[in-house]
């Protein structure tokens, strides 16, 4: 009975970090929306959801402390507390760079965006696929999704690789675009290290499944 009751509190945990990655999938989401619509307003409201982010986190790492203080946790159990642990500190981490994207968008403001923006978006909905994907792989404890997963990285570099190459094009030719031009590669650069965060979240699940600690990309 005990431990019936311990393993429905470690599944409890596991949802709650879904519903943490969901938030973190919207974050996402708006900061990009926001800066490609230049709605000044959605970029406000990506720091009230971070904020439910940040406060989900507290939640489940106590959730956590408890199941390691309330009996000696099997080696599994302890795997996949540890691996919970490390994902909500990846997740918290995605939330910041959404941040920094949707005060992006505050200091660009109105003025006139240099390009459309085609490929930041693609890498935003990349970055939350793999995000989504990631948390049903953790749920379902899959090491072959979860390295699949992480694969899906190299198309995100590709997609910052070629924002780069246009970025610098414009500034070598429109000099006055340097200030705004700096804060879009720092968008997709933010863009790439959420894929990144999804990466370690594949290798933890891979560790909590397998017990072996293993670098994927």
């Amino acid at each position: 009975m005990v431990r019936e009751h311990y393993s429905k509190k470690i599944e409890d945990v596991k949802h709650k970090v879904l519903r943490m990655g969901s938030l973190v999938e919207n974050v996402i989401e708006m900061s990009v929306k926001s800066l490609k619509d230049q709605d000044t307003e959605l970029a406000k409201r990506v720091f009230t959801e971070d904020d439910k982010i940040d406060d989900l986190e507290l939640e489940i790492e106590q959730d956590c402390m408890n199941l390691l203080a309330l009996q000696q946790p099997l080696a599994k159990d302890l795997r996949t507390i540890a691996t919970a642990l490390k994902i909500i500190t990846d997740l918290e981490r995605m939330g910041d760079h959404a941040v920094n994207i949707a005060k992006i968008t505050l200091d660009i403001g109105k003025e006139p965006l240099i390009k459309p923006l085609v490929d930041i978006p693609k890498m935003a909905d990349r970055a939350q696929e793999m995000v989504k994907l990631s948390l049903d792989a953790f749920v379902n404890e899959s090491v072959e999704e979860a390295e699949k997963i992480a694969k899906m990285d190299q198309e995100v570099d590709d997609l910052y690789d070629i924002v780069i190459e246009e970025v610098f094009k414009i500034l070598s030719e429109r000099k006055e675009f340097i200030k705004q031009g700096t804060k879009l590669l720092f968008v997709g650069r933010y863009l790439e290290r959420i894929a990144d965060h999804t990466t370690n979240i594949c290798e933890r699940i891979i560790y909590m499944v397998t017990g072996e600690l293993r670098e994927i990309n």
